[in-house]
């Protein structure tokens, strides 16, 4: 019980050691995040064109 009760102090002492990010900081990570998917889907869909038209041209 004694060990039990050490590892919740300890884990309620680190919880308070967490630098939460600020609003805006997840905002802007949040939109870098839809950018780079939107432009890897872009390249993706482009790479997927281009080799679906190759293909077809050979078979």
């Amino acid at each position: 019980m004694k060990k039990l009760l050490e590892y919740i102090k300890s884990v309620r002492s680190e919880w308070f050691k967490i630098v939460w990010p600020s609003r805006d900081a997840v905002i802007r990570a949040t939109v870098m995040i839809l950018i780079f998917s939107g432009l890897a889907a872009l390249f993706f869909f482009v790479i997927d064109s281009c080799l679906n038209t190759v293909v077809g041209w050979i078979f």
